[in-house]
């Protein structure tokens, strides 16, 4: 199994970024962001709050073949729930599932931070329809990257608050508080943000 770096306080893996109203690139308005490798290199992350709107989890396994549409009825009771994610606008036809770490796939799942885990094949989305996956996760499609610089330049200009991450927020399915809700735990009134946005 792969793990990131011990220690590397400098870097955030394994930490939300939530967007700011100074964030120019409106592809990540209101976005919540978990980091799931950064390094000098670049960093790379998954959006946990935006929905891919005309797509569902039953349906996505029948058309990956993964499950056959006979099961539909099985699968909808089983992952119904579990919502498809527009995790970045980087690869988005390739699936990542962020999920809880009772779940590993040998050189294939990524241990990221606190009990979290990202896997990237299609044997993650077999386990989970068979109801022998992760007792947690989300699927997206597509993931965020920035290039060596490029999201600390973008945290100095205010575009991103980052903050320790609540896997609870991660996993649950009321997307459209998610925003919200990583400010608040973080002490930021989001109207108060509202108001103050703006530059001199």
């Amino acid at each position: 199994m792969e793990r990131h770096r011990p220690g590397s306080s400098a870097f955030l893996d394994g930490q939300f970024l939530v967007a700011m109203p100074g964030l120019m690139d409106a592809r990540f308005s209101r976005s919540v962001i978990y980091v799931c490798a950064h390094s000098a290199d670049g960093a790379m992350g998954i959006i946990v709050n935006k929905p891919v709107t005309d797509l569902s989890m039953p349906d996505l396994l029948v058309q990956l073949d993964v499950a056959p549409a006979a099961d539909a009825i099985r699968l909808r009771e089983r992952v119904g729930h579990m919502p498809v994610l527009m995790g970045g606008p980087v690869e988005g036809k390739r699936g990542f599932v962020l999920h809880t770490d009772d779940f590993h796939i040998d050189q294939s799942t990524l241990i990221i931070d606190d009990g979290i885990c990202l896997t990237a094949t299609v044997e993650i989305l077999r386990a989970i329809a068979n109801g022998d996956g992760p007792t947690s996760a989300v699927l997206a499609l597509g993931y965020a990257g920035w290039q060596a610089g490029q999201l600390e330049s973008e945290i100095m200009a205010n575009g991103w608050l980052n903050c320790p991450a609540d896997p609870e927020l991660i996993f649950h399915p009321a997307l459209d508080s998610k925003y919200e809700w990583a400010l608040r735990s973080n002490g930021i009134d989001p109207a108060m943000l509202s108001l103050t946005a703006g530059r001199a």
